[in-house]
Parts: C-alpha cells; structure tokens; sequence
C-alpha cells in the first residue's frame, strides 16, 4: 500500500511538473505565431492541461478500466468550472468578459459537458458516441479558427506579443521531452491507482473523481493563477473553458474508441454530474448576462464545489 501511494504521488509531481512545462513552451511558441490572447490561451494552456487526461485516459482506455477516465475528467472539469475561476476573480477582483469568442466558448463549454451525459443514458458511452464527441470537438476548433479576426493580432500588437529571446527548437525539445514524462507519469498513476482503490474497497470512477482529477486540474489552476496575478482575464477563460470542451469531447472520445465505457451504478456519480452542470450553467449565466464575473459571483462558485465536497464526503 504504501509503494503504490509513493508512486502515485511522484507521478502525479512528475506530471504536474512536465505539464506545467509543456504549457510554458507552448505559449511562447504560439505568442511567435502572432495570435489573440484568448486563442493562444485556447490552444497553449487547454492543450497543455489536456494532455495527462489524454494519456491517463488512453492508458486506463487499454488497460480495460476507462471508468477511471470518466471519474477523473468529471472531477477535474468540477473543479475549473467553479474553484479555478473562483480563485482568479478574487485575484482580480472581477474577470471582465467583453468578447464574443469567449462567451461562445463558454456557452460550448456547458454543451460539451452535458454531451456525455446524454449519450451515457443506456448505461454505456460506445465507439460510436466516442466518434460523435471527437467530431463535436472539431466542429468546435474549426469555428474557432474558421475567420482570421477571432485569433490573429494586428501587426502591431504581434510585435509586443514575440519574444526574440526564446529559443524555438528550445521550446519544442521541451514540448516532446514533457510528453515524454506525461507518458510515463500517466503509467505510474494507473498502476497505483488500481492497487489503491482495489486496496480501500472504493470504485476506479470515484477514485478518478476526487483523487486524480485534482492531480490533473492543478496545471491549468496554477497557469490560470498565474495569469490572474498579471491581469490577463481572457487568457484565463480561454485555457479553462479550452481545456473543460477538450476534456469532454477529444478525450472522452478517444477513450471510449479504445474501450466503450460502461456504467453500471450510475449513483456514485449523478451527484458530481448535477454539480458538473450547475457550475457551468451559472458561469455561462454570469458570463452572458453581465459581460463579467464579480467577487460575489466568485464566491457562489465557490460554494457549489465546497457543496459538492460537503455532500460527496459528510453526506454520503
């Protein structure tokens, strides 16, 4: 028991600190390629945040236990939705949302997460609903990147956004390296994950929800953080509403082609499923109705995920 905790500890350090990385080396490389701040959140920050899910959720996929995948985007989008966001408005003080990309990735953000939902109602996400929510995820990006005016800067601003002294080859021996230990992270986890919760008489899909979503949301919290603290609220929303549609869709659809996933007890999760929804159904209230998100709205946010907790963990 307590070799699979130091293993799971060191791979969920190990993959938190390759993500972070990968993250870093991405937006220097997409800030050369000149694009709106949202979009290179979007692409950088969501990617970055993506991949363990990506990797944990390919190796669970073959290893015959995609419930922990499902547990684990189900928790860590829980998470972005409410404290992630919650944290950086009060950082902030108010995240002002004045595009109109944003609002519509907030409004697919909701979607995507409800999607699986919808398609899981006879008990089982199949290869054919994995093919419907990969190509939901790219009828997505394609509106995303279909007009010039939704990621390209103006020249002007593009010469502020490049940094001359980053290396490219750099940044992309970063990016392969960090794969690299995100694939090996992913295995470390999956193996202790299974002796773990084979251990404590727990589900893989609870122990994905409270266990490994947190690992796996902490890279995008800390970016999102990060980015607070230097008043970039686009680039927040656009990593944390990337990486919740990616989640959702990408992922959950190459998992469900490797391995269909099948729920027989669907109780251990329906009550993360109505948190899941509510938080992203009032972020996208408080998006579209004031063009913003206040510290009172932060602080109702907030108090959905520590809801969730109270009754995931005192409740039941």
């Amino acid at each position: 028991m307590f070799f699979n905790i130091v293993i799971f500890l060191v791979s969920c350090f190990l993959i938190i600190f390759s993500s972070r990385a990968i993250i870093d080396a991405l937006y220097r490389l997409t800030c050369r390629l000149g694009w709106k701040e949202f979009i290179v959140a979007f692409f950088a920050a969501s990617v970055g945040a993506v991949l363990p899910e990506l990797f944990i959720g390919t190796r669970a996929a073959l290893a015959g236990v995609p419930e922990l995948a499902l547990g684990s985007i189900i928790g860590q989008n829980i998470i972005l939705f409410t404290l992630s966001i919650a944290i950086c408005t009060f950082i902030l003080k108010e995240i002002i949302v004045e595009s109109r990309t944003v609002r519509a990735a907030a409004t697919f953000a909701l979607v995507s997460v409800i999607l699986p939902f919808i398609l899981l109602w006879d008990g089982t996400l199949d290869r054919a609903d994995g093919v419907l929510l990969i190509c939901a995820c790219f009828l997505y990006v394609f509106w995303l990147f279909s007009k010039g005016d939704h990621f390209i800067l103006p020249k002007e601003a593009q010469k502020k956004t490049q940094n001359p002294q980053s290396s490219i080859f750099k940044d992309v021996a970063i990016v392969f390296l960090g794969f690299l230990f995100v694939v090996l992270s992913a295995e470390g986890i999956i193996y202790a994950a299974e002796n773990i919760s084979l251990h404590l008489g727990i589900s893989l899909a609870f122990f994905g929800l409270f266990v490994i979503s947190m690992g796996v949301a902490l890279p995008e919290t800390f970016f999102s953080i990060t980015l607070a603290t230097k008043g970039h609220s686009w680039m927040i929303l656009g990593g944390i509403l990337g990486a919740i549609s990616l989640s959702s869709t990408l992922v959950l659809g190459i998992v469900s082609i490797i391995h269909p996933i099948e729920v027989v007890d669907f109780s251990s999760l329906r009550v993360a499923q109505f948190f899941l929804i509510s938080g992203g159904f009032f972020l996208l209230l408080f998006v579209r109705t004031s063009n913003k998100i206040t510290k009172r709205e932060a602080w109702f946010l907030l108090g959905v995920y520590l809801l969730f907790l109270l009754y995931e963990f005192v409740i039941l």
